[in-house]
């Protein structure tokens, strides 16, 4: 039989290389999508609509609470990183409208 605490560290260096490619998926997730947002920042800036879209952003907020409830993800916390995201892609919209 296998001496629980090295199995334990086998457990948790896997837990760990798991976590590790998932930020790394994060990352690359994050920075696919804000090349789309600054995208559509060049958009409204050369059509002079607004930085933001409160209509569509309370749209997206209650889609990710409910992909968060799905994928048993504090719904909360979703909302808190997606308003995070969203106050950066403005900032980045109204960049782009100077």
């Amino acid at each position: 039989m296998t001496d629980p605490v090295a199995r334990a560290a086998a457990l948790l260096k896997e837990h760990r290389e798991s976590i590790d490619r998932l930020d790394a998926i994060l990352v690359y997730t994050l920075g696919e999508r804000f090349k789309h947002t600054q995208a559509v920042g060049r958009l409204k800036a050369e059509h002079d609509l607004p930085p933001s879209d409160p209509t569509r952003e309370a749209h997206q907020i209650a889609r990710l609470e409910d992909l968060a409830k799905q994928a048993d993800l504090d719904p909360e916390f979703a909302k808190a990183f997606l308003n995070f995201i969203i106050q950066e892609v403005i900032h980045h919209h109204e960049k782009h409208q100077s």
